[in-house]
This record gives C-alpha cells, structure tokens and sequence, in this order.
C-alpha cells in the first residue's frame, strides 16, 4: 500500500508523502518466494510437531521502509511522518529460531523484494 501510495505521489509531482505516526515501530518483511522455499524445505526437512514460524530475522522501522520505498520508486519530494496519527504495534517480528537451526534462511533482501514488486506492479499495469 505504501509503495502505491509513494508511486502516486511520484506520478502527480507532489511535494511530499504523509505517514501516519512517528515511523519508528520495527516490522519483519519476507518475500513470497522465500515463503514458498521455507514451505518446501519444512516438508522435505521438518517432521515434528508444533508450530514453526517463517520469518527473515530482519527489522527496520517503518521510517526506514519509507526511505526504502522512496528510492526504489524514485520519488523526490519528502516523506512526513504525522505524529498525532497512530504508530501501532511498536513490534512485530516473528522468532523464526527453530527454522533457522534447521538450516533454511530467507534468500532475497527487502530492496530487492521491494524492486522487484515494483517493476511485476508497473508492467502489469497494477499502478495507475
């Protein structure tokens, strides 16, 4: 939703991007592929019980993300963080130890993930 919201920023030349909250809660992002890896390395590698979580192990605020966005669709005018709107959860990270041990980790980082959507999303025509 940000990235849509940054990329329509960027086609109507808007002088800045508003944010609700301060930016500063820590989110954990994985990309599909790398959920469909673990998915596939659980039923070849994992025959217990209980519950597994599939994360990357990786936080950044949600500022950060921003400024990741940003970038990656070009967008040139400034990001303001409205601070008398809600934050949410200050975290949300899964522990994802369990799978990690097993010897599976997430292959493809958030800019790249991020890059990625974003140039699937322009060539099907999913951003106006």
């Amino acid at each position: 939703v940000l990235q849509a919201h940054v990329h329509e920023a960027k086609i109507a030349s808007a002088r800045e991007v508003t944010i609700w909250g301060t930016g500063s809660p820590l989110r954990e992002f994985l990309h599909v592929d790398d959920l469909a890896e673990a998915l596939m390395f659980l039923m070849d590698n994992y025959d217990g019980p209980g519950t597994i979580n599939v994360g990357s192990g990786q936080e950044l605020s949600i500022r950060e993300l921003a400024l990741l966005i940003k970038g990656v669709v070009g967008f040139e005018g400034e990001l303001r963080f409205d601070s008398s709107r809600p934050d949410g959860t200050p975290r949300k990270c899964l522990d994802s130890t369990k799978i990690h041990r097993l010897g599976w980790q997430a292959k493809i980082g958030l800019r790249e993930g991020l890059a990625g959507v974003y140039k699937w999303a322009m060539e099907k025509g999913r951003f106006s």
